[in-house]
């Protein structure tokens, strides 16, 4: 095969033998696997990070059923596209009929085109393969969405990167003819970001640059030669998430400029702008929470309104509400109560509810004081009652406690002035 053709595709694997990694998926007697082999493959959504073998596996979901298969990239398909697309799976006699459909980034598509999939999918004329990084419960519409099952595939291991450069060199023609000597991979790793596709590309630019073939190849080496080929931004790929990871951190850290900096890289790098006002919103409530309650209905504002206007005016947008959000008190109270809880409910999940908070619709459940004792808040004064909530095993246990900041401390007093020693103690 001609070297031309990028390493990542010469090594692409044609079975799921030769397939590496998600093996809670396609391992022995796994679900997705088990359904493969079987012949009854149902429309999906694979969803994980860049790199992982989404567009892999489908194609060899279609070798390995037999039928055809049809491409479409949510970058530059539209409805035309997949009605096209349809048509042919609808028309095309036994040779298309019940073909597979790929659909790359499904989630760019807009709901007009995903509307376009449902039928289709509804009645079978094509099995629907979408591949996403996004979480499919914000980016697929609900309808189409409970049409497919969701496969999460996760980030490839340390040992299975190693075993991908490991196999290319023993199985590539161009790579045993070079015969380079790998002493470090780390750098490889790093640069990669996990992306396996990336990870092989980074293998491939790295043995082509070397003016000695046999030179030992050395984590040094790797961030010499790729020093000047890393891109400024690639929204597809590792950069994506540590400039969102900076950007989030950089405002929990009350930074603006930082903030604005990191905005900055990913509107030039053309990021979908409603991914980054979610992770504002995501941000409002964890990192910010009751210390200042306006920053989730600033964050909701801005998300809105980015879906409105989109690019080059949402920037403006944008950075009012990171420049907002960096400024304002911080405080993580309500996401560490709510983890607390849900920690509490996984080790004890069926502590029952007292009686007197029980609903007691029918006459047997009052006979049996489902309901009874129970105060109504307001029936007394300034519309509180020093009343129990909490299950007898759970008494006086505290998941909310209030932050260290000036809006909390009022409600530390708030709750203090009616709940007493229970908001005295700390957790």
């Amino acid at each position: 095969m001609e070297q031309h053709i990028p390493l990542a595709e010469r090594l692409r694997p044609k079975s799921l033998d030769e397939y590496v990694g998600q093996k809670h998926l396609v391992g022995p007697n796994a679900v997705l696997r088990n359904a493969i082999e079987s012949g009854h493959v149902p429309s999906m959504i694979l969803w994980g990070p860049p790199g992982v073998g989404k567009t892999t596996l489908a194609t060899i979901v279609s070798q390995v059923i037999k039928r055809p298969f049809f491409s479409l990239s949510a970058i530059n398909a539209g409805v035309k596209d997949i009605r096209d697309v349809i048509d042919q799976a609808k028309t095309g006699g036994m040779f298309s009929r019940n073909a597979i459909l790929f659909i790359d980034e499904i989630h760019r598509f807009s709901k007009s085109q995903q509307d376009a999939l449902l039928a289709a999918v509804e009645k079978g004329w094509v099995t629907l393969i979408g591949a996403t990084t996004e979480n499919p419960s914000f980016e697929v519409n609900g309808a189409l969405l409970s049409r497919c099952q969701v496969y999460v595939l996760q980030s490839l291991t340390k040992d299975e990167l190693i075993g991908l450069i490991d196999h290319a060199l023993q199985t590539d023609t161009w790579l045993i003819g070079k015969a380079p000597q790998i002493q470090e991979y780390e750098a490889l790793l790093q640069l990669s970001g996990g992306d396996a596709r990336k990870l092989l590309n980074i293998l491939e630019l790295v043995v082509g640059a070397l003016q000695d073939p046999q030179m030992a190849i050395t984590n040094k080496v790797v961030k010499t030669i790729m020093q000047s080929n890393m891109a400024l931004y690639d929204k597809n790929g590792e950069m994506h998430y540590d400039i969102i990871s900076a950007f989030i951190k950089s405002m929990r850290g009350s930074d603006p400029n930082a903030a604005v900096y990191y905005l900055a890289r990913m509107v030039e790098g053309g990021e979908d702008p409603t991914f980054i006002a979610r992770r504002m919103l995501i941000l409002a409530a964890e990192d910010i929470g009751l210390a200042n309650p306006n920053a989730l209905l600033m964050a909701d504002a801005t998300f809105r309104a980015v879906q409105n206007i989109g690019w080059p005016e949402s920037r403006i947008v944008l950075s009012e509400c990171a420049v907002y959000l960096a400024t304002s008190p911080k405080s993580n109270s309500v996401y560490m109560a709510i983890d607390d809880a849900l920690a509490m409910v996984r080790t004890n999940p069926n502590i029952p509810v007292p009686l007197h908070l029980r609903n007691a619709p029918t006459k047997l459940m009052k006979e049996l004081g489902y309901g009874q004792e129970y105060q109504y808040a307001h029936a007394h004064a300034g519309n509180f009652v020093k009343h129990e909530f909490m299950p007898d095993e759970l008494k006086g246990h505290v998941f909310y406690t209030p932050g260290q900041n000036s809006k909390e401390q009022q409600l530390r007093q708030w709750l203090r002035d009616r709940w007493g020693d229970k908001y005295e103690k700390e957790k």
